[in-house]
């Protein structure tokens, strides 16, 4: 397909794995953290680790936002189902992510609570207005790439006086996560960072500037296919090489300095920052997360239902939020492959189409 085929040509991800190998001081190994969950499919899905000579490590970071959702968000979500009067919306990644007790919104729509799976903020309104009995709740998830959509549902919503829908926010911030890992009390040992690609066509490359200069480490913005992977790989392991500690933008078709300006400023109008926010395996991060504003406390989930803080533990065993923070892989964990399987998922790794272990059961680097 055009425009695609030529980010999976097999002759230059031939010439780039040689340069990538004429490149690397063999006495060095290089760490380079892949931060969007979208980059660690691409690299087991086109085989892009083995294409790396030994010593360039990919280490799997936050950046799927099924994932990084602690668990008592999720038991929000399943006590708001089970009210009769709410038809609860939401995104298919989320219907299996564990509970408390094992449940999950799967479970809880079996047991008679009406949740939906939809594709966009747009289903959301369309089921408020064929339901002006039912209070419908947009279950609201993901980085500044989803933000956007539901700041225009919650806008389109005033417009049209849509009383009976409301969005129970759970949208986060890429360059806090980051700062989170950087500035964990028993840091994972990184070098580098692959940027997030649809996240920085949003917010830009900017804002990733100041880690690459408080904690010289540099930063490539990548794009999702293959050969834009390796090509920011090159580059990192060049400046790492140099000495340098820059932002570079190997995403250039997508990506700006500044970027969308216009979808920030629709952000800005709606959503707020929360002074914290629980992250799965990275725990409280301030200034994480959005809440909507006062101008719209409306269409507040969390404050139309009066809902509370909860919270919960992950599944024993399970080490999704040390994977999540780069602190071990996939197969670092015992319940991978046996007792841990899509169709039986423990931690929400293995549930989300962006989570490191889904990315390893599916492209076949662990079977039980």
């Amino acid at each position: 397909m055009k425009y695609i085929s030529e980010f999976r040509q097999q002759g230059l991800a031939q010439q780039l794995s040689k340069a990538i190998a004429q490149t690397v001081d063999p006495d060095r190994h290089y760490r380079l953290m892949e931060f969007c969950g979208g980059h660690t499919h691409a690299i087991f899905r086109y085989g892009v680790q083995d294409l790396m000579p030994d010593n360039v490590e990919f280490i799997h970071g936050p950046g799927c936002p099924v994932c990084v959702l602690p668990t008592g968000r999720i038991d929000n979500a399943i006590q708001l189902a089970e009210r009769s009067e709410v038809i609860l919306c939401t995104y298919a990644d989320l219907m299996r992510v564990p509970a408390t007790g094992r449940n999950s919104l799967l479970k809880a729509k079996a047991g008679g609570s009406d949740i939906r799976m939809i594709y966009s903020t747009q289903d959301a309104l369309k089921i408020a207005r064929e339901n002006p009995d039912k209070q419908v709740v947009f279950f609201a998830i993901g980085f500044e790439t989803t933000t956007p959509p539901t700041a225009v549902a919650i806008k389109q919503a005033q417009a049209e006086g849509l009383t009976n829908f409301s969005v129970f926010c759970n949208h986060v911030l890429t360059p806090a996560a980051m700062q989170a890992i950087l500035d964990a009390p028993q840091p994972v040992a990184i070098d580098a960072f692959l940027g997030p690609s649809h996240v920085s066509t949003v917010i830009g490359s900017q804002p990733y500037e100041i880690f690459a200069e408080r904690y010289a480490k540099p930063i490539v913005i990548a794009g999702f296919e293959p050969l834009d992977v390796m090509q920011s790989a090159l580059m990192l392991i060049r400046q790492l090489n140099d000495g340098r500690h820059e932002v570079e933008n190997e995403y250039s078709r997508a990506v700006t300095r500044q970027g969308n300006q216009k979808a920030q400023a629709l952000v800005n109008e709606v959503f707020e920052l929360r002074s914290q926010f629980e992250w799965r395996g990275l725990g409280l991060i301030p200034d994480s997360a959005l809440k909507i504003k006062a101008g719209y406390a409306d269409f507040d989930a969390e404050q139309r239902f009066n809902m509370p803080a909860i919270q919960a533990s992950d599944v024993k065993g399970c080490e999704c939020p040390a994977i999540l923070r780069g602190a071990k892989k996939p197969q670092d964990c015992k319940l991978l492959g046996t007792v841990c399987t899509p169709e039986n998922p423990m931690g929400s790794c293995m549930v989300s189409s962006e989570g490191a272990c889904a990315a390893y059961w599916s492209y076949g680097r662990v079977r039980g």
